[in-house]
């Protein structure tokens, strides 16, 4: 979640909360790093509220992880494990020392660098939620949308965050499951239909 953002919610020093689970309330730093826009507090609860059946036990993948909120959340919600990359060194160090004030241990793990590379690095991982939110400027839905699904399970979750008048194109195998959209952004959340699928009389929704 860094890289160029729109200038109304710029970076600027501070700090961003957990808001559900066993690590709520746990605030945690937002670095004064150009563009840094972390998810909003509605918007994640948003996001969880829709995630909520699936985060027991779910192996996470927080790609371009900016603070770390979105793989932390899951995690302090339920899921298994979280894998936060993040290019940015300052960011990438934060985030480690978030997972050890959180007493994350095996839980959580960051992986400083960038992410096509890393996604290329890690084939077969089966993923089974997956967090991608790139710098809205660099133009990478392309290339990560591709590398992603060699990394994912089969009936994996992909969340999307997008500038508001952007709707990234997925191939066939993404069915679009809820959609939320604000000024700014537009938030998504698709399910992998490869092999699981998704009740076909269910139309997608927009809250």
């Amino acid at each position: 979640m860094n890289g160029p953002r729109p200038q109304a919610r710029g970076a600027g020093s501070g700090s961003v909360r957990i808001i559900g689970g066993r690590w709520r309330g746990t605030r945690l730093p937002v670095a004064d790093s150009p563009g840094l826009r972390p998810s909003s507090d509605r918007v994640r609860e948003t996001l969880f509220n829709w995630l909520q059946p699936a985060l027991p036990g779910a192996r996470v993948l927080d790609l371009f992880a900016g603070t770390g909120v979105l793989g932390l959340e899951a995690v302090s919600r339920g899921a298994a494990s979280a894998q936060l990359v993040e290019a940015e060194p300052r960011l990438a160090r934060a985030l480690q020392d978030a997972s050890v004030r959180l007493g994350a241990g095996d839980e959580v793990a960051v992986h400083p660098g960038d992410a096509l590379a890393w996604l290329r690095g890690h084939a077969g991982r089966g993923f089974d939620i997956a967090f991608v939110d790139p710098p809205f400027a660099a133009g990478l839905w392309e290339p990560v949308l591709a590398a992603l699904p060699a990394a994912l399970a089969a009936d994996a979750w992909l969340y999307l965050e997008s500038p508001s008048d952007h709707v990234p194109v997925l191939s066939l195998e993404w069915a679009l499951h809820r959609e939320n959209r604000t000024r700014e952004v537009r938030s998504a959340l698709y399910r992998r239909v490869t092999l699981a699928g998704i009740d076909s009389s269910s139309d997608p929704q927009t809250t």
